[in-house]
Protein backbone atom coordinates (compact mmCIF):
# COMPACT_ATOMS: atom_id res chain seq x y z
CA UNK A 1 0.00 0.00 0.00
CA UNK A 2 1.15 3.46 -0.82
CA UNK A 3 -0.76 6.31 0.53
CA UNK A 4 -0.29 10.17 -0.04
CA UNK A 5 -3.50 11.39 1.45
CA UNK A 6 -2.88 14.71 3.14
CA UNK A 7 -6.60 15.71 4.77
CA UNK A 8 -8.45 14.09 7.29
CA UNK A 9 -6.45 11.51 8.95
CA UNK A 10 -9.44 9.11 9.82
CA UNK A 11 -9.00 8.22 6.57
CA UNK A 12 -5.72 6.98 6.48
CA UNK A 13 -6.33 5.08 10.08
CA UNK A 14 -9.64 3.51 8.26
CA UNK A 15 -7.54 2.49 5.62
CA UNK A 16 -4.64 1.24 7.55
CA UNK A 17 -7.03 -1.17 9.56
CA UNK A 18 -8.60 -2.01 6.55
CA UNK A 19 -5.18 -3.41 5.25
CA UNK A 20 -4.00 -4.48 8.33
CA UNK A 21 -3.20 -7.84 8.46
CA UNK A 22 -4.38 -7.94 4.32
CA UNK A 23 -1.06 -5.76 2.64
CA UNK A 24 2.08 -6.52 3.31
CA UNK A 25 3.65 -3.19 3.98
CA UNK A 26 2.45 0.20 4.29
CA UNK A 27 4.10 2.95 2.79
CA UNK A 28 2.94 6.82 3.79
CA UNK A 29 3.81 9.84 2.16
CA UNK A 30 4.20 12.22 4.95
CA UNK A 31 5.96 15.86 4.80
CA UNK A 32 8.78 17.59 6.51
CA UNK A 33 6.13 20.10 7.30
CA UNK A 34 4.97 17.64 10.67
CA UNK A 35 8.20 19.32 11.95
CA UNK A 36 7.36 22.02 14.24
CA UNK A 37 8.46 25.39 13.10
CA UNK A 38 11.38 26.75 13.01
CA UNK A 39 12.91 23.28 11.65
CA UNK A 40 16.54 22.63 13.67
CA UNK A 41 18.98 23.40 11.21
CA UNK A 42 20.21 20.12 10.20
CA UNK A 43 17.45 18.25 11.67
CA UNK A 44 16.78 14.27 11.54
CA UNK A 45 13.67 12.33 12.09
CA UNK A 46 14.19 12.42 15.99
CA UNK A 47 13.00 16.66 15.42
CA UNK A 48 9.99 17.90 17.33
CA UNK A 49 6.90 17.26 15.24
CA UNK A 50 3.48 18.94 15.46
CA UNK A 51 0.68 17.57 17.17
CA UNK A 52 -1.57 15.00 15.56
CA UNK A 53 -4.85 13.03 15.76
CA UNK A 54 -5.30 9.75 13.78
CA UNK A 55 -9.21 10.08 14.25
CA UNK A 56 -9.43 13.67 13.39
CA UNK A 57 -11.49 15.00 10.30
CA UNK A 58 -9.71 18.43 9.98
CA UNK A 59 -8.18 18.30 6.86
CA UNK A 60 -7.40 22.41 6.95
CA UNK A 61 -3.96 22.21 8.40
CA UNK A 62 -1.62 20.35 6.61
CA UNK A 63 1.16 19.94 9.11
CA UNK A 64 -1.01 18.41 11.79
CA UNK A 65 -3.34 16.32 8.92
CA UNK A 66 -0.26 14.83 7.48
CA UNK A 67 0.94 14.01 11.45
CA UNK A 68 -2.31 12.69 12.07
CA UNK A 69 -1.85 10.66 9.22
CA UNK A 70 1.94 9.14 10.39
CA UNK A 71 -0.23 8.30 13.92
CA UNK A 72 -3.04 6.68 11.74
CA UNK A 73 -0.43 4.05 10.22
CA UNK A 74 1.57 3.73 14.00
CA UNK A 75 -1.98 2.75 15.24
CA UNK A 76 -3.91 0.78 12.77
CA UNK A 77 -0.88 -1.34 10.77
CA UNK A 78 -0.12 -4.47 12.03
CA UNK A 79 3.11 -4.81 9.92
CA UNK A 80 6.21 -2.75 7.98
CA UNK A 81 5.06 0.27 7.34
CA UNK A 82 7.43 3.42 6.55
CA UNK A 83 6.88 6.72 7.33
CA UNK A 84 8.12 9.14 4.02
CA UNK A 85 8.70 12.96 5.10
CA UNK A 86 9.19 14.18 1.56
CA UNK A 87 10.50 17.45 1.01
CA UNK A 88 10.61 19.98 -2.17
CA UNK A 89 8.70 17.31 -4.82
CA UNK A 90 9.57 17.85 -8.48
CA UNK A 91 9.62 16.31 -11.81
CA UNK A 92 7.39 15.73 -14.45
CA UNK A 93 3.52 16.61 -13.86
CA UNK A 94 4.67 18.80 -10.19
CA UNK A 95 1.13 20.33 -9.93
CA UNK A 96 2.54 22.71 -7.20
CA UNK A 97 3.68 24.56 -9.87
CA UNK A 98 7.32 25.34 -8.95
CA UNK A 99 9.26 24.14 -11.38
CA UNK A 100 6.73 24.23 -14.35
CA UNK A 101 6.95 28.59 -13.54
CA UNK A 102 10.56 28.72 -13.57
CA UNK A 103 10.57 27.26 -17.03
CA UNK A 104 7.65 29.22 -18.19
CA UNK A 105 9.73 31.98 -17.22
CA UNK A 106 12.62 31.13 -18.11
CA UNK A 107 11.31 30.41 -21.46
CA UNK A 108 10.26 34.14 -22.15
CA UNK A 109 13.83 35.34 -21.83
CA UNK A 110 15.51 38.60 -21.26
CA UNK A 111 16.96 39.30 -17.54
CA UNK A 112 15.77 36.90 -15.09
CA UNK A 113 16.25 37.96 -11.34
CA UNK A 114 17.85 35.18 -10.02
CA UNK A 115 18.11 33.98 -6.35
CA UNK A 116 21.86 33.86 -4.88
CA UNK A 117 23.81 32.46 -3.79
CA UNK A 118 24.34 30.82 -7.15
CA UNK A 119 26.16 28.18 -5.57
CA UNK A 120 23.18 27.50 -2.59
CA UNK A 121 22.66 24.29 -1.89
CA UNK A 122 19.26 23.16 -2.38
CA UNK A 123 18.07 20.06 -1.53
CA UNK A 124 14.81 18.12 -3.15
CA UNK A 125 13.50 15.38 -4.44
CA UNK A 126 12.27 14.01 -8.49
CA UNK A 127 8.85 12.22 -7.52
CA UNK A 128 10.05 9.35 -10.17
CA UNK A 129 12.64 8.95 -7.18
CA UNK A 130 10.23 8.88 -4.43
CA UNK A 131 8.11 6.39 -6.04
CA UNK A 132 11.02 3.98 -6.58
CA UNK A 133 12.27 3.96 -2.94
CA UNK A 134 8.72 3.18 -1.99
CA UNK A 135 8.57 0.49 -3.87
CA UNK A 136 12.08 -0.95 -2.77
CA UNK A 137 11.07 -0.10 0.92
CA UNK A 138 7.79 -2.60 0.14
CA UNK A 139 9.80 -4.98 -1.58
CA UNK A 140 12.63 -5.15 1.09
CA UNK A 141 10.14 -4.78 4.29
CA UNK A 142 11.79 -1.32 5.51
CA UNK A 143 10.07 0.12 8.61
CA UNK A 144 10.48 3.22 10.21
CA UNK A 145 10.59 6.70 9.71
CA UNK A 146 12.89 8.78 6.76
CA UNK A 147 13.64 12.37 5.45
CA UNK A 148 12.47 11.39 1.63
CA UNK A 149 14.34 14.27 -0.21
CA UNK A 150 18.32 14.57 -1.73
CA UNK A 151 21.08 15.32 0.11
CA UNK A 152 21.60 19.00 1.14
CA UNK A 153 23.53 20.24 -2.28
CA UNK A 154 22.66 17.60 -4.32
CA UNK A 155 21.95 20.30 -6.75
CA UNK A 156 22.33 24.55 -6.29
CA UNK A 157 20.41 27.73 -7.77
CA UNK A 158 22.19 27.40 -10.12
CA UNK A 159 22.91 23.70 -11.84
CA UNK A 160 19.00 23.87 -11.20
CA UNK A 161 18.34 27.56 -13.41
CA UNK A 162 21.28 26.43 -16.15
CA UNK A 163 19.14 23.07 -16.34
CA UNK A 164 16.29 25.07 -17.36
CA UNK A 165 18.16 27.66 -19.68
CA UNK A 166 19.73 24.59 -20.94
CA UNK A 167 16.42 22.56 -21.41
CA UNK A 168 14.27 25.38 -22.60
CA UNK A 169 16.57 26.41 -25.37
CA UNK A 170 16.24 29.90 -24.10
CA UNK A 171 18.61 33.22 -24.55
CA UNK A 172 17.51 34.31 -21.09
CA UNK A 173 20.28 36.37 -19.03
CA UNK A 174 19.95 35.16 -15.63
CA UNK A 175 20.95 38.22 -13.28
CA UNK A 176 22.27 36.52 -9.64
CA UNK A 177 20.99 38.52 -6.90
CA UNK A 178 21.77 38.25 -3.35
CA UNK A 179 19.43 37.19 -0.43
CA UNK A 180 19.55 40.67 1.39
CA UNK A 181 18.50 42.37 -1.93
CA UNK A 182 15.53 39.91 -2.11
CA UNK A 183 14.66 40.44 1.36
CA UNK A 184 15.08 44.27 0.99
CA UNK A 185 12.95 44.73 -1.78
CA UNK A 186 10.07 42.38 0.09
CA UNK A 187 10.47 39.44 -2.28
CA UNK A 188 8.82 36.29 -0.42
CA UNK A 189 11.20 33.15 -0.41
CA UNK A 190 9.34 29.93 -1.49
CA UNK A 191 6.66 31.46 -3.55
CA UNK A 192 7.70 34.91 -5.43
CA UNK A 193 10.81 33.06 -5.88
CA UNK A 194 9.99 29.04 -6.01
CA UNK A 195 12.29 26.75 -4.89
CA UNK A 196 14.75 29.59 -3.29
CA UNK A 197 14.67 30.33 0.94
CA UNK A 198 16.89 32.30 2.00
CA UNK A 199 20.75 30.40 2.88
CA UNK A 200 20.50 31.65 6.91
CA UNK A 201 17.56 32.09 9.30
CA UNK A 202 14.51 30.37 9.90
CA UNK A 203 13.61 28.76 6.44
CA UNK A 204 17.49 27.72 5.97
CA UNK A 205 16.61 24.29 7.22
CA UNK A 206 14.59 23.90 4.23
CA UNK A 207 17.03 22.82 2.34
CA UNK A 208 19.46 21.24 5.08
CA UNK A 209 17.70 17.83 6.25
CA UNK A 210 19.35 14.86 7.58
CA UNK A 211 18.90 12.29 5.29
CA UNK A 212 21.70 9.59 6.18
CA UNK A 213 18.81 7.14 7.14
CA UNK A 214 17.00 6.97 3.90
CA UNK A 215 20.59 6.99 2.20
CA UNK A 216 21.73 3.66 4.75
CA UNK A 217 18.04 2.56 3.13
CA UNK A 218 18.78 2.72 -0.58
CA UNK A 219 17.30 6.08 -2.18
CA UNK A 220 19.24 7.03 -5.25
CA UNK A 221 18.58 11.02 -7.01
CA UNK A 222 18.66 11.58 -10.22
CA UNK A 223 20.82 14.02 -11.77
CA UNK A 224 19.06 17.89 -11.90
CA UNK A 225 19.28 17.88 -15.41
CA UNK A 226 17.12 15.21 -15.58
CA UNK A 227 14.62 16.05 -13.64
CA UNK A 228 14.01 19.12 -15.22
CA UNK A 229 14.67 18.39 -18.90
CA UNK A 230 11.53 15.74 -18.29
CA UNK A 231 9.66 18.69 -16.48
CA UNK A 232 10.15 21.00 -19.93
CA UNK A 233 8.64 17.94 -22.35
CA UNK A 234 5.76 17.06 -19.91
CA UNK A 235 4.94 20.55 -19.99
CA UNK A 236 5.68 20.90 -24.27
CA UNK A 237 3.89 17.62 -24.32
CA UNK A 238 0.63 18.36 -22.02
CA UNK A 239 0.55 22.15 -21.61
CA UNK A 240 1.13 23.88 -18.15
CA UNK A 241 -0.61 22.18 -14.98
CA UNK A 242 -4.21 23.42 -13.39
CA UNK A 243 -4.00 25.73 -10.88
CA UNK A 244 -4.99 23.99 -7.79
CA UNK A 245 -8.03 25.62 -5.85
CA UNK A 246 -7.10 27.20 -2.81
CA UNK A 247 -3.07 26.68 -3.64
CA UNK A 248 -0.13 29.08 -3.64
CA UNK A 249 0.58 31.42 -6.50
CA UNK A 250 3.92 30.96 -7.45
CA UNK A 251 5.91 33.53 -9.45
CA UNK A 252 6.85 37.15 -9.46
CA UNK A 253 5.17 39.54 -11.16
CA UNK A 254 6.96 40.41 -14.58
CA UNK A 255 6.65 44.10 -13.69
CA UNK A 256 7.67 43.59 -10.44
CA UNK A 257 10.58 41.83 -11.73
CA UNK A 258 11.71 44.57 -13.84
CA UNK A 259 11.04 47.28 -11.49
CA UNK A 260 13.57 45.21 -8.88
CA UNK A 261 16.25 44.85 -11.70
CA UNK A 262 15.98 48.38 -12.74
CA UNK A 263 17.07 49.16 -9.35
CA UNK A 264 20.21 47.34 -9.21
CA UNK A 265 21.47 49.23 -12.75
Amino acid sequence: MIDTWSRAPRVVSESAALLSGRAGHYGYVSSRSVYTWPIPDGADESAPVVDGDAGSEQSDDYAAAKRGGELAVLEQFAGPSVLARAGLILGPYELVGRMPWWLRRIERGGDVLAPGPRDMPIQYIDCRDLATWLLHAADDGISGTFNAVSKPGHATMASLLNAAVAATGSHANLIWVQPAVIEAAGIQPWTERPVWAPPHGEAAALHNGNVDAIIAAGLVCRPVEETVADTWRWLQAEGDPPVREGGLKHGLDPDREREVLASLA
